[in-house]
């Protein structure tokens, strides 16, 4: 999969973090999602080049994480979950 063909989710509800797994605000984000329940579709950018690059793509050449992909196609930069929440309401209308 090359990293313009990254699936953006489908349902307004559904999205993918993009992370990896020594990043604090990654663990710090998982945890609060699922605290509160809200599942979410995990990609490690260290395993998976074309994630690493769609993540690239959208954050000006850098490989920040974590980065989410939402249904409409928008994405975020280290949001906290209170941001992913909102913006989760917003596509559910």
């Amino acid at each position: 999969m090359a990293a313009d063909s990254i699936a953006t989710p489908s349902a307004p509800r559904d999205f993918t973090m993009f992370t990896t797994s020594w990043c604090p605000f990654c663990s710090s984000l998982k945890r609060a999602l699922d605290s509160a329940g809200t599942p979410y579709t995990e990609v490690d950018v260290e395993q998976d080049a074309d994630a690493a690059a769609f993540v690239e793509s959208v954050n000006g050449g850098n490989r920040v994480v974590p980065t989410v992909l939402y249904s409409d196609a928008s994405t975020a930069t280290n949001p906290d979950a209170g941001s992913v929440k909102a913006k989760l309401d917003e596509l559910a209308g």
